[in-house]
Parts: structure tokens; C-alpha cells; sequence
């Protein structure tokens, strides 16, 4: 339980708090003196990355599958009524985009409905704030650099799709009874506690067949990427920062990402010994992906707030961070 929630100045609920960004938001916030209620189900999320959250009396942890509308108004409205709780940080997702094309389904209850209960959760408990993480893969597949104003609006993937219509839900719970929204578009965030993309697949694939690496695509696929705690730090500034009822922005660096070649033969530098890369071949990864998408961070960078690391500059960190975390290295 919450020591002092009833004298703490904050208190956050985040979902999806045991997730690659979720766990790592968690404990930004912690840090910060916010208290914080986790929610997982662990189907995406590590019980691992909750070792330092869980010993900080200020955070309380709830088992309960959001996209289950029963759980929720069960498990989770009765015992958090008496919360004041300031914001939700809805970071629960499938975060598997090939997943959701495999099982449509996945996307459906992961996302969609996982979105859907936890503004029904806020309608019932009086939280006035939503603090959403959306995607890139709403825009589908646009020519040209991709602002906030970019339309219309296209997803080629039900992950995007299902983004796209939790987008919708909370602009229509903003008219209805929420205070305020912030709507975040992240690009590929990568770094330590990764659980699936291409550094953490391209890693294991060489740990497995050590002389080869096998690459989906031709390897020209271009994206920005962003690491983790600069995305953080973004949606903190963002959420202090800006004063709409609904606040979109993109996330992301200041250039126009790296190529998965360029990926690909960072990973392969980290082996011991030759390695020789292997293309599919073909213009995507797999059905539903972007090949390639340029994001403006215009809007962002007006409010105050650029990232001091490029694409590569991140990359090339995270396959660090992610080798010594596993003891790749």
C-alpha cells in the first residue's frame, strides 16, 4: 500500500508500469516524489523491471488485464475510490506490430479495449488527466515529413489502427468529462529493458547463429529512433509544458533516422569474430510496417524541447546498454 499517498502532492496511475517504457516512466516518477499505482498483466510486461519500483514505499502494484472490463470496475474501482489520483499514464499496448497482424484480435484487446476500460476507470474515479502513448504508425505510409496536421490518416497496420482509434476515444472523453489530454506520437524508442524490435531480434539472431545475421527487408528502411529516457523526459516537459484541452505532439530526434543496414552492421561489429549480414530482400520487414517516414518535431521543439542524440548516436547506445544488460558482451 501507499504509505503517504493521502500527504503526497501527486499521485499517477500508470498502466502497463512493467513494460520497456512503462517501468522505466514508472521509476522516473518515483524519483521525481510522485506517488505511483502500477497496473500489468505481464503479457508484454517483466516483473523484473519493477525491482526498484517495488521498494519505494510510494508505489502500489495492481495485477489486473485492463482489457477485461470486468477486472477493472472489480479489482480496480473500489479500491482506488478513495485515491486522489491526479493523471493516468496509459502506456499499456501491444507493442508487437507483427503479433497484431498475425491475430487481429491482439490489437483489439491490448490496445483498443485496454484504452477504452481505463477511460471508463477515469470517468468512475474523477482522474482529470490522460497521458496517452500513441505512434507513428497512425499516419500509415506518407510522402513527405510527417507533422501533427498530416492527413488523412491511414494506418496499414491494426496496431496503428487500433492507436489511431484510442486517439479518437480520448478526444471524444476530453468533450465529455476529462480535463486535459496529451497525446504522445512516439517513433521506434529503443534502449535498455528492450523486449522486441530490431536491435533486441538482430542481437539474438547473432547470438544464436554467430557467423550470420539474418536481416528482414533489403536494409534501406529508414526511421528515426529515440531513446528511452529522452522520450521520458520529452513527455514530462510536454505534460508541464503544454496548455490545450487536447495536446498532440510527435517525439523525436532532430534528423531523419538511420537505415537498418546501418543498424545491422553496428550489431555485427559487437561480434568477436567476421560476421556476414543476410537480406530477405524486399522494401518492409513485414506486413504492416512503414518502411521508411521522416517526423517533423517542429511543434516540440517550439515548446522547448529538443533531443541532444541522433538516430545513430542512440542506436549505437542502446546496442551497448542492451549487450551488457544480458551479458552479450
Amino acid at each position: 500500500m501507499l504509505k503517504s499517498a493521502k500527504n503526497s502532492k501527486r499521485v499517477a496511475l500508470v498502466t502497463g508500469c512493467a513494460g520497456f517504457i512503462g517501468s522505466q516512466l514508472t521509476d522516473t516518477l518515483l524519483a521525481s516524489g510522485c506517488a505511483v499505482i502500477g497496473v500489468d498483466d505481464f503479457s508484454r510486461g517483466v516483473e523484473q523491471n519493477l525491482t526498484a519500483a517495488r521498494r519505494n514505499p510510494e508505489f502500489e502494484f495492481h495485477l489486473v488485464d485492463l482489457s477485461d472490463e470486468a477486472q477493472v470496475l472489480r479489482k480496480l474501482t473500489p479500491q482506488l475510490r478513495e485515491r486522489s489520483i491526479s493523471e493516468a499514464w496509459h502506456m499499456a499496448a501491444n507493442s508487437d506490430i507483427p503479433a497484431g497482424v498475425r491475430d487481429p484480435r491482439v490489437d483489439l484487446h491490448n490496445t483498443f479495449m485496454t484504452t477504452f476500460n481505463t477511460l471508463l476507470l477515469m470517468k468512475e474515479l474523477e482522474i482529470p488527466v490522460i497521458a496517452f502513448a500513441s505512434t507513428s504508425a497512425v499516419y500509415g505510409e506518407h510522402p513527405g515529413i510527417l507533422s501533427e496536421s498530416t492527413g488523412p490518416l491511414l494506418p496499414i497496420s491494426n496496431y496503428g489502427a487500433m492507436k489511431l482509434a484510442a486517439e479518437g476515444l480520448i478526444s471524444a472523453a476530453v468533450e465529455a468529462y476529462l480535463e486535459q489530454a496529451f497525446i504522445f506520437r512516439f517513433p521506434n524508442v529503443i534502449g535498455p529493458r528492450l523486449t522486441h524490435g530490431i536491435i533486441y531480434d538482430l542481437l539474438n539472431k547473432l547470438k544464436r547463429t554467430p557467423g550470420t545475421l539474418e536481416v528482414l527487408g533489403d536494409g534501406t528502411q529508414q526511421k528515426p529512433y529515440l531513446h528511452v529516457q529522452d522520450l521520458i523526459e520529452a513527455m514530462l516537459f510536454i505534460r508541464k509544458s503544454a496548455s490545450e484541452r487536447v495536446n498532440l505532439f510527435n517525439i523525436g530526434p532532430q534528423d531523419e533516422g538511420t537505415t537498418v543496414a546501418e543498424i545491422a552492421e553496428a550489431v555485427a561489429a559487437t561480434a568477436k569474430s567476421e560476421v556476414i549480414i543476410q537480406y530477405t530482400g524486399g522494401d518492409r520487414g513485414w506486413v504492416g510496417d512503414v518502411p521508411r517516414f521522416q517526423y517533423s518535431v517542429r511543434k516540440l521543439a517550439d515548446l522547448g524541447w529538443r533531443s541532444l542524440s541522433s538516430s545513430a548516436q542512440t542506436v549505437r547506445r542502446t546496442i551497448a546498454e542492451v549487450t551488457t544488460e544480458t551479458g552479450q558482451i
